[in-house]
């Protein structure tokens, strides 16, 4: 009689082998999406004349970069909701953190140009201040810019989820509490004291590591950094949902109390991804910001960060890609009935979340498969 002993080679060779990243078609796809991001895009805005059928307009570069910036924040949700059971109806204000971090870069940024012809940013010499806040030290540096983009969302992240998952707080009461965090976190920033522009925020933004940001160049080459970004956090995701982590991660999402009986502490788990989670959002919002020229306390209503969990629920919760397409869906959807139908908007946004939370709970990515697989 052969006896299965823990630990041993025979059991060993019965644990699953680990995926590869992407399969065939997914390296594939993902080189499409690439090239579609790098090269194609760049001819068509760049070198197809204007009046041409192929011409890329500047109005979709900034469209779709600004929806590919809402993407990485929907894959961030994904990673936390989807993979791991934590719904966050607060992660705007991460987003916001970074796209303030550098904003604040791009307003030193201006220098003496500026309507006072100061270099102090516009709205301190309105406010009639004499120096930089303490918090504005490092804004002249692109270096530390980068470094605070993830440090700064990161260490909010931690804090906060640090308290909350060592008090147990989990369901609806954790979405409850994130959504506090964030409006009054906007609240705060609308105050002229924080030295954050109050209501206006930062705006009029003239260059980048020196050079013009309005050029047609410069905002082809943020859009390519933005859809490259993007593309490297898909697979950085891919990677961590396959991985040992990831399997864990798995586990607190669909029985967290075994987890605990099996030895894993689910609090160093769901803080670490919670943090990951954060930082990928803050460099959404730095990229946001420069395409966009604009950045102020809205970025942080509690709306917003509905949005973006609606957009990981419509295009399909732990699928990774599903969440990218619904970015896409709502955002295009927005960009077209805010023209057109301006009024209905929010209708036909709640009757959206609604109608697929009934009849899509898998979301669109979710309805493709199982098409797919009742073809076969």
């Amino acid at each position: 009689m052969t006896m299965n002993i823990p630990g041993t080679a025979a059991n060993l060779s019965l644990l699953p082998s680990r995926a590869p990243l992407l399969s065939r078609s997914g390296w594939g796809a993902f080189m499409l999406a690439l090239i579609a991001v790098c090269a194609v895009a760049p001819a068509l805005n760049l070198w197809v004349p204007e009046g041409s059928a192929f011409h890329m307009s500047s109005y979709a570069v900034a469209l779709l970069g600004k929806i590919m910036c809402y993407a990485i924040c929907a894959l961030a949700m994904d990673l936390i909701w989807g993979y791991t059971g934590i719904l966050s109806l607060g992660h705007g204000v991460f987003f916001a953190l970074g796209g303030y971090v550098m904003g604040m870069y791009l307003m030193r940024q201006i220098g003496a140009d500026g309507n006072y012809k100061s270099n102090l940013p516009d709205f301190m010499v309105f406010l009639d201040w004499k120096t930089l806040p303490w918090h504005w030290t490092f804004s002249d540096s692109f270096a530390a810019t980068l470094l605070l983009v993830l440090a700064v969302p990161g260490l909010v992240a931690f804090v906060f989820g640090y308290f909350a998952f060592r008090s147990r707080i989990k369901g609806v009461y954790f979405s409850i509490i994130t959504q506090a965090m964030t409006f009054a976190a906007m609240l705060l920033f609308f105050r002229n004291e924080t030295g954050f522009g109050g209501n206006n925020g930062f705006t009029d933004f003239k260059r980048v590591l020196g050079m013009p940001i309005a050029t047609p160049g410069m905002r082809m080459l943020l859009f390519v950094m933005t859809g490259v970004t993007l593309l490297a956090f898909f697979l950085l995701a891919r990677w961590l949902v396959g991985s040992k982590f990831g399997r864990v991660l798995q586990a607190v999402r669909d029985a967290e109390t075994r987890v605990m009986f099996s030895g894993y502490s689910p609090v160093g788990y769901k803080l670490t991804i919670w943090v990951i989670s954060a930082m990928m959002c803050g460099v959404a919002g730095a990229l946001y910001v420069p395409q966009v020229g604009i950045i102020n306390p809205s970025e942080m209503s509690p709306g917003n960060s509905i949005e973006i969990a609606i957009w990981a629920a419509v295009g399909g919760r732990a699928t990774l890609i599903g969440p990218i397409v619904g970015a896409f869906i709502v955002n295009g959807a927005k960009s077209w009935l805010t023209v057109t139908y301006p009024e209905f908007w929010l209708y036909f946004l709640g009757a959206l979340f609604i109608g697929v939370t009934l009849f899509l709970p898998n979301g669109v990515v979710g309805l493709l498969k199982k098409l797919k697989g009742g073809a076969q």
